[in-house]
């Protein structure tokens, strides 16, 4: 028996019936063919399979595609615009934190998430909210820096932004 399910992911409309046991992130990768987000290891714990669910960052590996039902889902695809890297996108690669890369979407999601809610976040708030991704190549400094790199451009643009309407 399959269940219809509707999700708007990363702006597009998809209705689909699949299989009530199956995990949003298989959904994800083998139904819509989305890659980007990873499956490290299928407890929640890793973090890789991390996107936004109506704009809250979210472990795609610790729920069922039918309880998408309704949502709108961003994932890495979905971050860039018009072809422009989001800033985090852009600090990864300029601050060396993309490493082996595979956790690298789910480090950016969690992020991004971050800094929807503080723009200037700490060292120590990074740290604090990355708790629930793990690196395996054991170098979360660059991902730091990462991170600081796009707050500071996030900042900056939205600094300008208000001068402009001043």
């Amino acid at each position: 028996m399959s269940i219809q399910i509707h999700v708007k992911v990363n702006g597009v409309n998809y209705n689909h019936d699949v299989e009530p046991r199956l995990l949003l992130v298989h959904y994800l990768r083998d139904v819509l063919r989305l890659t980007g987000t990873h499956v490290g290891c299928d407890t929640s714990s890793c973090g890789a399979c991390t996107i936004h669910i109506n704009g809250k960052a979210t472990k795609s590996c610790t729920m069922l595609a039918v309880q998408a039902e309704g949502c709108d889902i961003t994932t890495i695809e979905g971050l860039a615009n018009n072809g422009e890297l989001h800033p985090l996108q852009e600090g990864f690669k300029e601050s060396h934190g993309l490493q082996c890369g595979f956790c690298t979407p789910g480090m950016i999601m969690t992020s991004a998430d971050l800094l929807q809610h503080n723009d200037q976040p700490t060292e120590e708030e990074i740290r604090v909210a990355l708790e629930g991704n793990f690196c395996r190549c054991t170098g979360y400094h660059n991902i730091v820096k990462s991170v600081q790199y796009a707050a500071d451009k996030i900042h900056a643009a939205q600094k300008n932004k208000k001068e402009a309407v001043v």
